[in-house]
């Protein structure tokens, strides 16, 4: 959920943004939180909880403006109503050949103490060009 959105997105961001193609993957998280959540959301999330070999990073969102004004009724407790976050910023960063996973930890929706996605880099992308096109 939210992939497509992502997709478009992200040339709304680029057009917007003035940012560069990012160096590594810290600077990807960096402009994620600092100014593709800024932009959209009037956030800032927090990137930590880096993993050793820097593939995976946290971001903590506090607030968490898609929960401000809900609550999840007990039949419900399973439901990752943030999820969409998570398929905007694979669709993303899949459109600047980024392939990541990404997934909600901790969800303050759900009773945890913050909220908190987990990205991971899974693999840079090569540009395809169709077969007879050259």
């Amino acid at each position: 959920m939210g992939y497509n959105i992502g997709i478009r997105l992200i040339e709304d961001f680029l057009a917007r943004s003035n940012t560069g193609r990012c160096n590594d993957f810290r600077e990807t998280a960096e402009t994620i939180a600092k100014v593709g959540f800024r932009m959209f959301l009037n956030i800032a999330p927090v990137v930590t909880n880096w993993s050793p070999s820097g593939d995976t990073f946290s971001l903590l969102l506090d607030p968490n403006p898609l929960t401000e004004f809900v609550e999840l009724p007990e039949d419900k407790y399973k439901l990752n109503y943030s999820n969409i976050l998570c398929g905007v910023i694979r669709g993303a960063l899949e459109m600047v050949q980024l392939e990541v996973q990404a997934w909600f930890v901790s969800d303050q929706l759900k009773g945890d103490s913050s909220t908190e996605m987990r990205v991971k880099f899974i693999r840079k992308l090569e540009d395809a060009v169709p077969a007879g096109e050259d």
